[in-house]
C-alpha cells in the first residue's frame, strides 16, 4: 500500500487530494510540517509526498519552493482540489447554539463574508482545518463549529450545519506529488508538462530571451514564480512550468535554454491535470 505523506490531520484538504490522486487504497501519514512530509519521504517512511504549492485566492505558497529547491525530489503528478468549505458542529447542535468558530486561517479568510454576517461567533485560528473538527468531536463541544470539507466531517462523524460558505466558489489549489528519484523513473507516464528551475545572469533580458525561446518552440509557460538565492543580492531563482503538444518541441526548447542558464534543473516531467 502507497504511504503518502500529508501536511495536516487526516481528513484536512491534503489528505483529500491524495484520494484524488491516488485512490483510495492509500495510507497516509499526518505531518505537522511541510518539512516534515520532506523528511518523512527522505528516509523512506513514506513513498510520495502530498504537497500544496498555490492557491487561485492566496496565491503562492513561497516556503514550499524553498522545499522543491532543498531536498531535490522529483514532482510526478499534479492534482487541483476544488476548495469546498462547510460548517461542521456535532449531530443535532442548531446554528443558533453556536459561540464559537475554529480553522486554519487562510480558510476563514475565504469564509469571511459569512462570517460577517453572523458577528456573534467568536472566530479562532487552529492548525489546519481538519484538527479543528477532530477537536470538536474529541472535547464534544456543542457551542463550538469548524470550517471543514465534506471529508472531514464524514472521518469525525460531524453534521454540516450549513454547505458551501465560501466566499469565492471557484477556488482552487493546486498540489505537486513528490517521489524520491528512484520512484520518479519507474512510474509510466505520458508527460506533456515539466517543472524547471533555473538562474539567469544579470544582463538585461536574459529572462526575455528563455522565455523567447520556449515561445519559438510553442511552448506554453503556465506559471513563473521567482525567489531570491540565498545569500546573494539581485540573483533569483526561477521557477518556471511549462507544457507541451510534441515531446520533440520540449526537447529542443530545453536544449537552447540550457545555453542560457546557470545551475539548471528538471524538477519533474509529469502529466498535465486539467481543473475539474
Amino acid at each position: 500500500m502507497k504511504k503518502v505523506a500529508i501536511q495536516g490531520t487526516k481528513g484536512s484538504f491534503h489528505e483529500e487530494a491524495a484520494y484524488k490522486y491516488f485512490g483510495n487504497e492509500i495510507e497516509t501519514l499526518e505531518c505537522d510540517t511541510f518539512k516534515l512530509t520532506c523528511e518523512k519521504l527522505k528516509s523512506g517512511e513514506a513513498d510520495y509526498v502530498m504537497m500544496a504549492i498555490e492557491n487561485s485566492i492566496a496565491g503562492s505558497l513561497l516556503p514550499n519552493y524553498a522545499l522543491l529547491r532543498d531536498y531535490h525530489f522529483s514532482i510526478v503528478g499534479e492534482v487541483y482540489l476544488n476548495i469546498q468549505l462547510h460548517l461542521l458542529a456535532l449531530p443535532g447542535v442548531k446554528l443558533e447554539e453556536i459561540k464559537h468558530v475554529e480553522s486554519h486561517p487562510i480558510a476563514l479568510r475565504q469564509v469571511s463574508d459569512y462570517l460577517e454576517e453572523h458577528p456573534t461567533f467568536k472566530v479562532s485560528e487552529g492548525m489546519d482545518t481538519a484538527s479543528c473538527a477532530k477537536k470538536i468531536v474529541e472535547l464534544q463541544l456543542r457551542d463550538t463549529a469548524a470550517v471543514a470539507n465534506k471529508l472531514a466531517a464524514e472521518l469525525y462523524g460531524l453534521q454540516i450545519i450549513d454547505r458551501r460558505i465560501e466566499t469565492i466558489k471557484k477556488n482552487f489549489t493546486r498540489f505537486l506529488v513528490l517521489a524520491r528519484h528512484e520512484m520518479a523513473d519507474s512510474k509510466e507516464t505520458k508527460a506533456n508538462k515539466a517543472s524547471l528551475l533555473f538562474q539567469t545572469d544579470n544582463s538585461v533580458g536574459a529572462l526575455a530571451k528563455i522565455l523567447q525561446l520556449l515561445a519559438e518552440e510553442s511552448i506554453n509557460m503556465s506559471k513563473i514564480q521567482s525567489m531570491p538565492v540565498l545569500g546573494k543580492r539581485n540573483e533569483y531563482d526561477f521557477y518556471v512550468d511549462v507544457e507541451w503538444k510534441k515531446k520533440e518541441n520540449y526537447d529542443r526548447a530545453i536544449t537552447k535554454v540550457l545555453k542560457h542558464t546557470i545551475n539548471f534543473n528538471i524538477l519533474g516531467e509529469y502529466s498535465k491535470n486539467e481543473k475539474v
